[in-house]
């Protein structure tokens, strides 16, 4: 197995080839500049001396066919190791002070001399073909009439003046070493809380408890270390705690009565109980263990539908299935990763029950509504013969309670046939947008007298622009209710207010409210019930079905609304209501 190369280790090497690489530019660029300003300096030195010898010749009117004779009195004055060569302007050797200029050949082609043609000056280095000594030279082009050029030894002394600045370059290779060293400490403090934190991921990796005295270097990767840990201790606590929650949960939907089925984005089952099995098995045509078959199965079409559209219609759906005699209740709910639940209920006896008692109802409903029209008619008639001729006082009083009897009991029968109409009947309503201001402005007229009786003040606050698509009739019957009951059972000289008080995209929020007497809270959780009743002695003195605010919700949940009521802390009974703005 290769050995990895550690952490310390890598830094190390890649730090110092950076500083080594960087040391050596450095070191190649000072010792290039220094070799430059020095043969620059040594230039400037011969082409002086060269300028003297121009000056000599130009001062005591030598001509450079004569200069040989004179040139021995000037280079005295001059290193004994310098070369002078004079050339005329077509490259024939004129004077040379180390060699015999008869005997040489021409000099026009010679580097330097082609340098100084051009730029006026010109330097090489090479061989001398006279000498066989190794020259710098310089020659340089005076007017273009003749060149001079001087030439020194190219030998180790010169070299070693040209190319000196080895100081500098020691210095350098010391800063070098003091950048590794500082470079090894910092790496073996950062290594060590490497290896600290490569320990403790592999005490986690390994499942082995961290001790509680394992610290981390005193530096900035080991507080970010500590943190890791901490974190990671959280992390594993609120593991734990979600392992009992989610143990909780499924000991929960093991023993619940519905069938509860988790399932993934992609439809592939998470976690199923034995009821939702159980469910399914009486709704699919062939008995499975494989819950993802309900996707492919006819009576799940709309289920499948709705998953597949779920971005426009909501994250609920529901539906009802009727299966080998039994009625199921399934409904989805999709969450915010796309992965859902679907939960399968079993019905079949709480509908019955429902069923037959709303059958019992609507069977008396009908069977009383004609004796009930008939004594209504006759009571009527008794009572307008009676009142134009003097009689008992008695029967008088009789018959007036008979004749409220009645009413009361003709209202009781409206109501029941209005819930079974909601409940039975829901497509006789005709739907249309209902402009809710002036809905709301007609029903305070309609309840002028009785406001006016009870010296009530009904405030409606809501913009003309709030408009609800939904049946007319039932939407006055839901604050039509509401008022009556505030106006019977609230108290004398309150206020009733009906207002908007929010709307978003999509929904519109109601509150109604009376600054009355209020509920007890235990009553809030049933007032909507059928034949529920507060006090059953109110309710005989101001008379009403005991269905109202049944009617109420139904109403409500026609529009696919909700409702809910509470107590006022500054007194009365509140109801906040939705209501979707789609239709």
């Amino acid at each position: 197995m290769k050995r990895k190369i550690t952490f310390r280790v890598r830094i190390l090497t890649i730090f110092s080839l950076i500083i080594a690489g960087f040391t050596v530019g450095i070191i190649l660029f000072e010792q290039q500049q220094i070799k430059k300003e020095r043969s620059d300096s040594l230039e400037r030195t011969l082409e002086n001396n060269a300028d003297i010898i121009n000056q000599y010749l130009a001062i005591n009117g030598i001509t450079i066919a004569k200069s040989g004779d004179y040139m021995g009195e000037l280079l005295q004055y001059m290193p004994p190791y310098l070369r002078v060569t004079i050339l005329d302007w077509k490259g024939s050797v004129i004077y040379d002070n180390r060699a015999d200029a008869s005997t040489m050949e021409n000099h026009l082609q010679r580097p330097e001399v082609q340098k100084s043609i051009g730029f006026g000056t010109g330097t090489h280095v090479r061989l001398s073909h006279t000498k066989n000594v190794k020259y710098l030279y310089f020659a340089k082009n005076y007017d273009e009439k003749y060149f001079i050029r001087m030439a020194v030894p190219y030998d180790v002394r010169l070299q070693s003046f040209i190319n000196s600045g080895n100081s500098f370059a020691y210095f350098i290779l010391l800063f070098f070493v003091v950048c590794v060293l500082m470079m090894l400490y910092f790496a073996n403090r950062f290594s060590k809380s490497m290896k600290e934190l490569r320990e403790f991921s592999l005490s986690v990796k390994n499942g082995l408890p961290v001790p509680s005295s394992f610290q981390f270097a005193d530096d900035e990767v080991g507080e970010v270390s500590a943190d890791i840990v901490e974190n990671y201790n959280l992390l594993q606590e609120n593991r734990l705690k979600l392992a009992a929650e989610r143990e909780k949960l499924l000991q929960h939907f093991q023993f619940s009565e519905e069938g509860i089925a988790i399932f993934s984005h992609d439809r592939q089952q998470v976690y199923a109980n034995s009821h939702f099995l159980q469910f399914l098995n009486v709704i699919l045509d062939k008995p499975t263990l494989e819950t993802e078959q309900l996707f492919s199965d006819p009576n799940f079409e709309e289920v499948v539908h709705f998953l597949d559209e779920r971005s426009q219609n909501g994250n609920m759906f529901s539906k009802r299935i009727d299966r080998s005699g039994k009625q199921f209740n399934v409904r989805v709910i999709i969450f915010d990763d796309r992965s859902f639940e679907l939960y399968i209920s079993d019905i079949t006896k709480s509908e019955k029950t429902r069923l037959l008692k709303q059958e019992m109802t609507n069977n008396i409903a009908h069977e009383l509504r004609t004796p009930v029209t008939s004594i209504r008619g006759y009571l009527e008639t008794i009572l307008n013969i009676y009142r134009d001729e003097s009689s008992d006082e008695r029967i008088h009083n009789f018959l007036d309670r008979a004749y409220a009897q009645t009413i009361r009991l003709s209202e009781l029968i409206q109501d029941i046939s209005m819930l079974t109409k909601i409940e039975e009947a829901a497509d006789r309503f005709e739907l249309e947008p209902v402009m809710m201001r002036e809905l709301l402005v007609e029903l305070k007229a309609d309840l002028a007298d009785d406001l006016d009786g009870r010296q009530d003040k009904f405030t409606v606050d809501v913009p003309e622009s709030v408009v609800i698509y939904g049946s007319r009739t039932l939407l006055y019957s839901i604050f039509r209710n509401l008022a009556e009951n505030s106006i019977s059972y609230a108290g004398k000289q309150i206020d009733i207010v009906v207002r908007c008080y929010n709307e978003n995209e999509d929904t519109y929020f109601f509150e109604f409210y009376d600054s009355g007497t209020g509920v007890e809270e235990k009553h809030l959780v049933r007032i909507f019930e059928r034949f529920y009743r507060v006090n059953e002695g109110r309710t005989r003195i101001t008379g009403g079905s005991g269905l109202g605010l049944s009617i109420v919700r139904n109403a409500v949940l026609f529009h696919r609304g909700s409702i809910v009521a509470k107590n006022r802390s500054e007194g009365g009974l509140w109801f906040l209501m939705t209501f979707p703005k789609k239709k």
